[in-house]
C-alpha cells in the first residue's frame, strides 16, 4: 500500500499551515502548464518568524536548518492551497534557498537540507531536486531564511 503525502506529514507530527497571504504585490502560487512556481517561504509559524537575525550571528546552524524545515512545510502549504491535494506533486523540481548571514557563514548549504530533507521525507524519490542557495544580508522581517520552489504536476 502506497502511502500518501499528507499521511507521511502526519506520521512526521506536521500538520500544515493556513498559507501565508503575500505581503506585497505578488501571489502566493502560479501554476503554469504541468509547473506550479510557489513564491518565497519565510520560516513563520502563527504569523512570527522562528529564527530573526543572520546566521553565524544571532542564529545557530541548526536553528536555521529549522528554520528551512519550517519554510519547506509552508511551502507545501501553498502547494496544497493550488492543488488541493499533495498527492498531484509528480517531482520536486527546484528549491530556491535565501539564508541572512554574516559574510563569513559558509553553510547556507547545510541550512537549506533542513528543506530539502523535508521534501525527500514527504515524497521519496520524487523530492530529490535541483537547489539553490544564496546568502543574503537580510530577509523581511529580519526572518533568517526563506525558500520558493518549483513543482511538476500532475
Amino acid at each position: 500500500m502506497t502511502t500518501s503525502a499528507e499521511q507521511k506529514l502526519a506520521a512526521l507530527g506536521i500538520t500544515l499551515p493556513t498559507p501565508a497571504a503575500p505581503i506585497a504585490n505578488y501571489v502566493g502560487f502560479v501554476r503554469s502548464g504541468r509547473l506550479l512556481f510557489v513564491s518565497g517561504q519565510l520560516c513563520l509559524v502563527d504569523g512570527k518568524a522562528v529564527a530573526i537575525g543572520k546566521l553565524g550571528a544571532e542564529v545557530s546552524l541548526e536553528a536555521g536548518r529549522e528554520a528551512a524545515r519550517i519554510c519547506a512545510i509552508n511551502l507545501l502549504a501553498q502547494v496544497k492551497a493550488a492543488l488541493g491535494d499533495l498527492d498531484k506533486v509528480t517531482r520536486v523540481v527546484r528549491l530556491g534557498g535565501f539564508v541572512a548571514s554574516t559574510p563569513s557563514f559558509l553553510d547556507g548549504p547545510k541550512v537549506l537540507n533542513g528543506a530539502s530533507d523535508l521534501m525527500v521525507e514527504v515524497f521519496g524519490e520524487k523530492g530529490r531536486h535541483a537547489r539553490t542557495t544564496i546568502g543574503v544580508a537580510v530577509l523581511p522581517g529580519d526572518a533568517a531564511v526563506e525558500v520558493e520552489g518549483t513543482f511538476e504536476v500532475a
